[in-house]
């Protein structure tokens, strides 16, 4: 056993993470806390990826915490900007002195008992708590996705996954293919191609683009004649309603918002431009995340000659670059496999319930945040259609509203416990959403069914009602 325990501990300190600590700050005072961070700094995704061009894929309002007002004009963000606006958080709301580095958490273990948490870390450390937070996001931060592509080894170039991008990578004048069309592809490219020789997009089938201004007018005039935290309280609310609202339309109306989505593209690029081939998708807008491309920046390097896209498959690396199944070659000095990321359950942590290992695909998602047998422990995880950062305030908000709830009722022990008589829960926990990295992992995570609360809605609105305004107290939540 070990002295050092908490009330509650956090695993992970990047945006979920000091949001959650400031949302207990404030509405549970009394409780201790210890952020453990298995990295040497905070910043998670935004002090770890470090490619040219790196920004946020989600308006900069709702990715945004609620509590801290983004100041900038700007509808997206470049990742140094996002990490220094973390670290202001850290500072101004004095996160820093909770925070304990290079803690990799690998085991936890809970006791009903003694009613707590024993966490184990790589460091060889133990802590305990009464209450468990992962804040860890969604995927591995070893190493991304790469497919095994034949003859890899013959290739006499460079060859880079974004998420270890080199320091000091030097890469002007160089004929670069980036594999993959996803937001990596399409953030890294445009900044490539300003010193590169030439760009190539490689990709297996067109993803979704949506060009959009990166200043945000409408933001820069109401900023200008309302006090900041009203102001953007409701240039908040406007993006939120108009992000929720493109979203709903895509499931009711998908052919219609595929059109317009494609007219936008059209008026991006030359009349004569193959926009069937390289920038119809074959699936519905929203069944895989809808890249945004600021001031459309990918398209300008298009139309001026410094970036060009290719749809086809890989039959090989070779020496001097890419032999496509169609017999083309693409020279390459660089290729970059913009391939994705692998998902990591629950943090990678191995969890032991009262001596009992646990599998989490054999368990059912209470609210989309809590896990069926599981005391205890809440797992932060953010929309795959809208900002992370919505879903983590909602899910920080119903932490402090149950930690509360507990510490007023005495008890010291919640569980998910789905009824015996309730039909099994087969459903995937996310639904709807075609991408790779979520395919590829889908039986590893928890499962659902279709009615409240042992959904995953993925549905910001209905969360309010689900999480933010139901009663904590239901017959699905047993407190002991």
């Amino acid at each position: 056993m070990t002295d050092k325990y908490f009330d509650v501990i956090i695993v992970g300190a990047g945006i979920s993470g000091i949001g959650t600590a400031v949302h207990l700050q404030e509405q549970c005072p009394d409780k201790s806390y210890a952020i453990l961070e298995g990295r040497s700094c905070l910043g998670g995704t935004w002090d770890l990826f470090r490619y040219p061009g790196i920004r946020s894929d989600s308006n900069m309002l709702t990715m945004a915490y609620r509590f801290k007002p983004w100041r900038g004009t700007n509808t997206t963000a470049d990742g140094a900007s996002i990490l220094n606006y973390l670290r202001e958080t850290a500072v101004e709301y004095n996160i820093n002195q909770h925070i304990r580095y290079n803690q990799h958490v690998t085991q936890a273990s809970w006791s009903s008992t003694l009613k707590s948490w024993t966490i184990q870390t790589k460091a060889g450390e133990y802590f305990t708590c009464s209450f468990l937070l992962l804040c860890s996001g969604y995927y591995s931060y070893e190493a991304g996705y790469t497919p095994d592509f034949k003859g890899r080894a013959q290739f006499q170039g460079t060859i880079i996954h974004p998420q270890k991008w080199p320091k000091g990578f030097d890469y002007a004048d160089k004929k670069i293919v980036v594999v993959g069309s996803g937001a990596t592809a399409v953030t890294l490219i445009p900044e490539l191609a300003k010193k590169a020789q030439h760009v190539t997009m490689l990709q297996r089938s067109a993803t979704y683009m949506s060009p959009l201004p990166s200043e945000d007018a409408l933001g820069k005039f109401v900023r200008k004649y309302l006090p900041e935290k009203l102001a953007y309280a409701l240039l908040r609310q406007r993006s939120i309603f108009f992000g929720q609202f493109f979203y709903r339309q895509t499931r009711k109306n998908p052919e219609k918002v595929k059109e317009r989505m494609l007219s936008m593209v059209r008026e991006e690029l030359p009349p004569d431009y193959d926009i069937d081939t390289h920038f119809t998708p074959t699936y519905n807008p929203w069944d895989q995340r809808v890249c945004l491309v600021p001031d459309g920046d990918l398209f300008q390097a298009i139309r001026d000659g410094t970036a060009s896209v290719v749809t086809s498959h890989i039959d090989q690396f070779i020496e001097n670059g890419i032999l496509l199944k169609s017999g083309e070659e693409l020279e390459a000095d660089v290729i970059i496999t913009a391939t994705g990321l692998k998902l990591e359950v629950m943090g990678g942590i191995k969890f032991i319930v009262d001596n009992e290992p646990i599998d989490f695909a054999k368990t059912i998602s209470y609210k989309g945040l809590m896990f069926s047998t599981i005391p205890n422990l809440v797992y932060t995880f953010g929309y795959i259609n809208a900002s992370w950062t919505l879903g983590a305030d909602l899910t920080a908000e119903f932490i402090c509203n149950l930690i509360n709830h507990m510490a007023q009722t005495g008890t010291k022990q919640c569980t998910p416990t789905y009824p015996e008589s309730a039909p099994e829960a087969v459903e995937p926990w996310i639904q709807n959403f075609s991408s790779g990295y979520m395919q590829r992992s889908l039986h590893l995570l928890p499962k659902q069914t279709t009615t409240a609360p042992w959904i995953n809605t993925q549905d910001y609105d209905q969360d309010k009602k689900m999480i933010g305004r139901a009663p904590i107290e239901n017959q699905a939540l047993i407190f002991t």
